[in-house]
């Protein structure tokens, strides 16, 4: 009995430790292409030239840096990425939970029908030119920060999940509180918003992830060059490089080579920051409502 025991612990603590070794692994394995991305940023583009990327810069440069954030359009793209971030995924947490709550009740009359079309929409659409004939003839809202989230308010499959959420709250409690007196819209922002805050935070992050890395509204309906977004800016300076490099770099003309591979890993770096920052705060509810999700379908 005793050497049974004995027999099962040491296959337990070996079972552990090739366990954690594998975990250890292959963290450092998703870990090596960020950290990779890293060094390529501080690394002096003859260097990268000559020697290819690193782990370990062997020649430590901050110039692709300087030419992003040359002449200030960085800085003021990401106020215009942060505010379309912002404002956003408040509005459209605000909208896609108040349709789903609303077609998550049985007693709103159409809810079938109102979730057909929603999700019509997301087999087929007007195509592209309709759509841009209302953003720009009927709305008129073209250069301005409200076209850069306005289209996006609504995410056809984000709401159907919260909706399937809703659904899961017991309708006693509504109930209840509709026979002590709470009005509708009482209820949605005190019991159901409260029950459902890991699947809002899941889907909050999914639609912050989906504002901050968005370039296509940019690209279709903003000329003017204050209220490019970041990811738009980055974009551009990636794409035309060359003339980019030798427009902010004062010493291209004097030989010197621009910093054009170091800048795509900068870039790269400069766009997920925020973000990486932003996820351990939403880590815990958005593992949460993720198993919720998975258990109650």
């Amino acid at each position: 009995m005793v050497h049974s025991k004995i027999k099962n612990n040491k296959s337990n603590f070996m079972y552990n430790i090739v366990a954690y070794l594998s975990i250890i692994l292959f963290s450092l394995f998703c870990l090596l292409p960020f950290w990779l991305m890293v060094a390529g940023a501080f690394t002096d583009e003859t260097s990268i030239i000559q020697n290819g990327y690193q782990l370990f810069p062997k020649k430590f440069s901050i110039d692709a840096f300087g030419t992003i954030f040359a002449g200030n359009r960085v800085l003021g793209a990401y106020k215009i990425t942060i505010a379309v971030t912002i404002l956003g995924t408040c509005s459209a947490m605000l909208i896609t939970s108040m349709m789903a709550y609303g077609l998550s009740l049985r007693t709103i009359k159409y809810r079938n029908q109102i979730s057909f079309y929603v999700v019509f929409t997301m087999l087929f659409s007007g195509g592209l030119v309709p759509w841009y004939i209302l953003i720009t003839q009927y709305l008129k809202i073209q250069d301005t920060i409200w076209v850069l989230f306005v289209p996006y308010l609504i995410n056809p499959w984000y709401m159907l999940l919260l909706k399937k959420f809703f659904s899961t709250i017991p309708e006693s409690l509504i109930e209840s509180a509709k026979i002590d007196g709470a009005k509708d819209f009482y209820i949605f922002i005190k019991i159901a918003l409260p029950l459902s805050l890991p699947a809002l935070a899941t889907i909050g992050l999914f639609y912050s992830l989906f504002f901050w890395n968005d370039w296509w509204l940019g690209l279709l309906f903003i000329n003017d060059r204050h209220l490019q977004p970041l990811q738009l800016l980055l974009r551009a300076l990636v794409s035309n490089l060359s003339s980019e490099v030798q427009a902010l770099n004062p010493n291209a003309k004097q030989g010197i080579i621009p910093p054009a591979y170091s800048v795509r890993m900068a870039t790269s770096l400069v766009t997920i920051g925020p973000i990486v920052l932003f996820y351990p705060f939403v880590q815990k509810y958005f593992v949460k409502g993720l198993t919720v999700g998975a258990v109650k379908g």
